[in-house]
């Protein structure tokens, strides 16, 4: 009953029920609308349902999404720095440079501000994360373990490392928390943002959009001048790939992969048909010890080399 409370009911998670729904609901509107041959008729789709929910891959999402949520739990969370520890400090660092702003601007428009900041600043910092967890060679070997996935589901997306939840965790603080602590030294207390559910009205609308066929084999594209500015599920998936991991890294938007010249569109690129790796290197991914163990052992084969 907690996950379910947890991630089920909870908008703020992308498995709520709403954003299932409104995901499936787009699948079938995609197959049905899609000409040939570029798609596939619903009864072959639901006739290879199986095959697809109950491959390996799959069945080790769903195994390893129970495993990683008690480590959340137990170990994660009494460790993570909250954000509202960081706002304070930010706040009050400010204040002795300067004193406090209180700049007399409409409810409407702080709330339109705080509510615009706190998106495009997580966008941000979830891009240039999400980037150096690809460069910088140690994270790489914990990211390997979402890149490991061979079959993409909703569950994929918690397909993730608990050291590199533990890194999201601490960016989902600094970031909330500086920007909350600036709000808090220009205009003051009472900070709130639009909301849908209790979740923040963007990533509401993007969740909604389709957000969790990113990890599916729904091949949907934007148009192209859509895909320079909103990732599509096509451009993630691209990402899955082995050919196209360094491309693609944001999250909701596609802005900062223009900007840094990483962004791939999927204009003219055919749906792929393998994600993960290659065999011999997918191989110690295929288990839930292996999951959580091979990065460990990839680090220490990294450092020594490096002696």
């Amino acid at each position: 009953m907690i996950i379910i409370d947890d991630y089920l009911l909870n908008p703020e998670q992308r498995l709520y029920w709403g954003y299932l729904v409104a995901a499936l609901s787009i699948a079938i509107l995609y197959y049905v609308v899609s000409p040939k041959p570029n798609s596939i008729q619903l009864k072959t789709v639901f006739g290879k349902a199986k095959a697809y929910w109950f491959h390996p891959s799959a069945t080790l999402d769903y195994r390893y999404f129970i495993a990683v949520w008690l480590i959340k739990v137990y170990l994660l969370l009494p460790l993570l720095l909250s954000a509202e520890s960081v706002a304070l400090y930010v706040n009050l660092a400010l204040q002795k440079l300067h004193s406090p702003l209180h700049l007399a601007l409409p409810n409407w428009l702080i709330t339109l501000l705080y509510t615009t900041s706190l998106f495009l600043t997580s966008e941000f910092t979830r891009y240039w994360l999400h980037r150096w967890l690809h460069t910088v060679p140690w994270l790489w070997q914990f990211h390997k373990v979402h890149h490991s996935a061979e079959i993409l589901t909703p569950l994929t997306f918690y397909r993730v490392h608990p050291f590199e939840n533990f890194l999201f965790g601490l960016r989902y603080a600094l970031t909330v928390g500086i920007v909350t602590g600036i709000f808090l030294w220009g205009v003051g207390s009472g900070l709130t943002i639009y909301t849908i559910g209790g979740a923040n009205i963007f990533i509401w609308l993007m969740a909604m959009l389709g957000g969790n066929l990113r990890h599916s084999h729904i091949y949907l594209r934007y148009p192209k001048a859509l895909e320079r500015w909103f990732i599509s599920p096509a451009q993630h998936q691209l990402h899955h790939t082995y050919q196209f991991a360094a491309r693609n890294y944001g999250g909701y938007l596609s802005i900062f992969d223009r900007l840094f010249n990483t962004l791939q569109t999927s204009e003219n690129i055919q749906q792929p048909t393998q994600f993960g790796f290659p065999e011999k290197m997918a191989k110690p991914y295929r288990g839930l010890i292996g999951l959580l163990k091979q990065p460990f052992i990839d680090c220490w084969q990294l450092w020594k080399k490096t002696k």
